[in-house]
């Protein structure tokens, strides 16, 4: 639920702002044509939408966003969100480049607008003029990547590009009353990864640095690594807090999978952690990717995390890939 931020406004002065409606559990599904939408706490709501998950953050300056899904179920997407909020959609967050987070942008591009420029902040880089629509912030490694400036061909139409772009360890943003830290991750998942933190409603959006239905994937070709991986799972530690017996406290919303807290995180980062050094000392003896992957360093953590189509084979060469080399090797 929006809770007003502190203010030198009267009641009798401040605007009439629709709230979003008290939660009724019964609205959760099929409403919105099966997006499954669910509160996380202060101003911070999921919606769950074609295998991605969409962090909401609403309140009187507007509606922000971080991520937009694959762009299949843009409608139903919308309709979740005005069955939140009727205020303007005026922020996308992109946590990366990859088309499950960005597919849905360039609908909410045209069904938002932007803050007055005023309001936007700084130390953010418009590529053009102030945007007509809503605003799509990202890491500048996204847009370049998007806008086919690495990579050679768009991987999208300009619409659903970046609008708004950080170069650097991050940047702030002031929305709704509340701090959001955009925070880079170098070269995690991709090499323009960003977790997005909440402040005031203690929520945390990761994208795909961390998930809790799949080991992490590791893009190659977007320059994603294993030990920026677990740097960047560090980072979202360094940003939670737990509650009572680890339990609660900061919640964070994965890229893929349910609501997790703290130690949802610290659980996974061990894991990873673990089949990184597993890997590095196969290595360091002067294995080869087939010889590693013949010794499963994965198989005791299969059953929980591999998929039909992230498999922990698929993994272990991920990871290998990316580790330095072994010393005997570098001396040949």
């Amino acid at each position: 639920m929006y809770v007003a931020s502190e203010t030198r406004m009267t009641a009798a002065q401040e605007p009439d702002v629709a709230q979003p409606p008290a939660w009724n559990p019964n609205q959760q599904r099929a409403k919105h044509g099966g997006v499954v939408v669910l509160p996380v706490q202060g101003n911070v709501y999921v919606l769950a939408a074609d295998g991605a998950n969409i962090t909401v953050q609403v309140g009187r300056d507007g509606i922000l966003l971080v991520d937009a899904s694959t762009g299949q179920m843009n409608d139903d997407i919308l309709a979740a969100i005005r069955g939140l909020s009727n205020q303007p959609i005026r922020w996308v967050i992109n946590t990366h480049v990859h088309g499950d987070h960005t597919g849905g942008n360039e609908a909410i591009f045209r069904a938002g607008s932007a803050m007055p420029q005023n309001r936007i902040g700084s130390g953010l880089n418009f590529p053009g003029s102030l945007p007509s629509g809503a605003v799509i912030v990202s890491n500048e490694t996204v847009l370049l990547r998007m806008s086919g400036v690495t990579g050679g061909q768009p991987l999208a139409p300009q619409a659903a590009w970046p609008t708004l772009t950080y170069i650097g360890q991050g940047r702030e943003l002031y929305v709704n009353g509340e701090p959001i830290q955009v925070l880079h991750q170098p070269n995690a998942h991709t090499d323009g990864d960003s977790l997005v933190v909440f402040r005031h409603s203690d929520v945390v959006s990761t994208g795909d640095v961390f998930s809790t239905i799949s080991y992490p994937v590791i893009d190659l070709e977007t320059g994603g690594s294993i030990n920026g991986m677990i740097d960047a799972l560090n980072g979202v530690l360094g940003v939670t807090f737990p509650a009572e017996k680890q339990e609660g406290g900061t919640y964070v919303i994965p890229g893929h999978g349910r609501i997790a807290d703290e130690a949802d995180v610290v659980a996974y980062r061990n894991m990873v952690t673990v089949i990184r050094d597993r890997i590095q000392d196969l290595k360091d003896k002067g294995m080869t990717l087939e010889q590693v992957k013949a010794v499963k360093p994965t198989l005791d953590y299969d059953r929980r995390w591999a998929t039909a189509s992230w498999t922990g084979d698929m993994f272990v060469e991920a990871v290998y890939r990316t580790l330095p080399p072994s010393l005997a090797t570098a001396q040949r």
